[in-house]
């Protein structure tokens, strides 16, 4: 069985990508994702990150800070509920 390491390497070859990027940092964003928003929406969160850093010019630096980004709005998202309104 291949290792997902080898998957990845073969999507990116076969994408014509030729990016290195923090492939932990990354799962870790979907496993926030998922416990904190839903399963279903990690996958998709994921393409929207990979978007936005090639709106802003792609690498490495743009897929981190997209990716610090979407972490820190799953931290915050329950939260918000769960604290109701604000009171003045």
């Amino acid at each position: 069985m291949s290792s997902m390491y080898e998957w990845i390497a073969a999507v990116k070859a076969e994408l014509g990508v030729d990016l290195d990027v923090d492939v932990a940092g990354l799962l870790d964003m979907t496993k926030v994702v998922a416990h904190g928003v839903a399963r279903p929406a990690a996958p998709l969160t994921a393409f929207l990150v990979g978007l936005a850093a090639a709106q802003e010019g792609g690498g490495p630096a743009a897929v981190a800070d997209a990716n610090r980004r979407v972490v820190a709005l799953a931290e915050r998202w329950g939260t918000e509920d769960k604290q109701g309104p604000e009171t003045a």
